[in-house]
């Protein structure tokens, strides 16, 4: 069972993460949504990306490190903006995975739909089960 963190949650995790014990509670970042899965088509990311679109997000495939990320541009408070609240979350992300070699990185692809980022990567020839014949 998932839930969402709490801000208690978040300042007892933090306390025991932390070299000096203590973080400003308003400093304290959980980390980005994202579920990943393994099904008989390969390795399935599934990343949150609420109010993006495809071209804010960048995917590069460096050997084998898949690199997901987003830098929210510098936005400026106004005066005839006045949050009440701020329950979006509209902040940067820099995702990085190491992907073993039983997957193949130069086949993956990625969808963006309704602000989940897709991205499939299908198994590797060599990894996929095979069938041998008796002699």
């Amino acid at each position: 069972m998932s839930r969402e963190l709490t801000t208690f949650d978040v300042l007892f995790r933090d306390l025991f993460n932390s070299q000096s014990g203590f973080n400003i509670l308003s400093e304290a970042k959980a980390p980005h949504p994202v579920d990943i899965y393994e099904d008989t088509k390969g390795l399935t990311f599934e990343i949150a990306c609420t109010s993006l679109t495809k071209e804010e997000v960048d995917i590069n495939i460096e050997h084998d490190v898949l690199k997901i990320s987003y830098n929210k541009p510098k936005q400026e408070e106004t005066a005839e903006r006045i949050y009440q609240t701020r329950g979006v979350s509209r902040r940067s992300f820099n995702l990085a995975y190491k992907i073993s070699s039983k997957y193949n990185l130069s086949k993956c692809t990625a969808a963006m739909e309704n602000g989940l980022l897709n991205i499939q990567i299908p198994f590797a020839e060599e990894a996929k089960p095979r069938t041998l014949q008796i002699k």
